[in-house]
């Protein structure tokens, strides 16, 4: 399959001839004024002003859905450089024939928790009608689609650069639906708020396959949205859809989130600043345990512990050397999930170099400390680990008492042949 995207409104720089990462602060669950650590996210350039997909789709008048009965695929993400959702932008523009919203997991303005949505509804701001795709895929979405009425369905929804982040299924669904249904496709472009520089982790193996990862991508992809969506089309489409991307001005793969210039708006409720995005790659992974994963903190993801840990985590966890960043002594009370209202020791991660930084290695690095350094661990019953890290590799090499790096070793033949694939469907260089 071609994944060169001949309608893409600017031209894609990339060849087409291949086939494949504080302050201890304990409360409120979304992190709103939550302290930011200093040296994680220190750049030494000011901003560079990045523009959406969004911000030239608007400044070139919607010439791409010019007569078309339009949905769009968003929550409160999809929001132009001034804040202002892009729905309220576009249903306020007579140039855009904006007819439906479909909205993923937490929904489209962001009011259910994960594992929820917001179902079928009115939208009070705009009057048009909501429609729920979370937990929808394959025909049952693309009837969705159809009795809709729209012609055109786009998507914008900044990700964070995970396999296992849901929207990038959102993403893949909504395009196996939209061909189901005969329908456009289009993608506005967000940053990768992680950079793009590499893919890193192990690659999904399909019989693992879930809405936590439906095909063989890498754990950290290093991709944009638009990036992937080319790369889905292109290599696990049984029937491509009909795709345009509209890509960013002034991203470059280097770039971390702070040197955009764009707004953050938490993805989920769970994400509230880049810090989160920077570890969640490698720390997600402590779901798939019976240690916190920091939900019900302000600082999820970088606080992980659970009840009977020590110092002796955090001290053999830095024993490691993993570069990039250190483990600091951490004790907190979460507020919901594991351990809601009980003392946790553990540890907060801490990034001091966020270029060096890797953050699938360091979640290894810190479940092979932890099973080693506290007897109470144990891995979820359902084996989530396995669905997360897309294989039980992971999971029976360090039972079997592997060290970080064996386990990193593990997958490198299935991501090397991953990054070659990757490189055919970039959009930036």
């Amino acid at each position: 399959m071609n994944p060169s995207d001949p309608s893409d409104p600017s031209p894609a720089s990339g060849s087409a001839g291949l086939s494949r990462r504080v302050l201890l602060a304990v409360g409120g669950a979304l992190g709103v004024g939550a302290v930011t650590a200093p040296t994680a996210l220190a750049h030494d350039k000011p901003p560079r002003p990045v523009r959406t997909g969004f911000e030239r789709l608007a400044a070139d008048g919607y010439a791409a859905l010019a007569g078309q009965r339009v949905g769009v695929v968003t929550n409160p993400t999809g929001v132009a450089s001034d804040v202002r959702h892009i729905v309220d932008v576009m249903h306020a523009d007579d140039r855009v024939d904006l007819t439906a919203v479909f909205g993923p997991e937490h929904g489209f303005r962001g009011t259910a928790q994960a594992g929820g949505s917001e179902g079928r509804y009115d939208d009070p701001a705009t009057g048009l009608p909501v429609y729920d795709t979370y937990l929808k895929s394959g025909q049952p979405l693309a009837d969705v689609f159809t009795s809709s009425g729209v012609d055109t369905v786009v998507f914008d929804i900044q990700d964070v650069g995970a396999r296992f982040y849901t929207y990038i299924w959102t993403l893949y669904d909504c395009m196996v639906a939209a061909s189901l249904a005969g329908k456009r496709f289009v993608v506005l472009d967000r940053p990768n708020p992680v950079t793009g520089r590499a893919a890193l982790g192990p690659v999904l193996d399909r019989a693992f396959a879930t809405f936590v990862g439906r095909e063989p991508i890498a754990q950290a992809h290093g991709m944009t949205v638009a990036e992937l969506a080319r790369l889905f089309n292109g290599e696990f489409l049984a029937k491509p859809v009909a795709l345009e991307t509209v890509r960013m001005s002034g991203w470059k793969r280097s770039d971390f989130f702070d040197a955009t210039g764009l707004p953050w708006v938490p993805p989920s409720p769970n994400m509230p600043t880049p810090d989160t995005a920077l570890v969640y790659s490698g720390t997600c992974l402590f779901e798939g345990t019976n240690l916190s994963e920091g939900r019900g903190t302000t600082r999820p993801f970088e606080l992980l512990g659970a009840e009977g840990i020590d110092r002796r985590w955090a001290e053999a966890a830095n024993a490691l050397g993993l570069p990039g960043v250190r483990f600091r002594e951490a004790y907190f009370a979460p507020t919901f999930s594991k351990f809601q209202g009980r003392t946790v020791g553990g540890v907060q991660v801490q990034v001091h170099d966020r270029a060096a930084f890797d953050p699938v290695r360091t979640g290894i690095g810190l479940l092979v400390c932890a099973k080693r350094s506290w007897s109470g661990f144990a891995w979820r019953p359902d084996h989530w680990i396995d669905k997360l890290t897309g294989s039980t590799r992971v999971r029976t090499l360090i039972d079997a008492g592997a060290d970080t790096d064996e386990v990193v070793a593990a997958w490198g033949a299935d991501l090397a042949a991953f990054r070659a694939v990757r490189d055919g469907y970039l959009l930036y260089r």
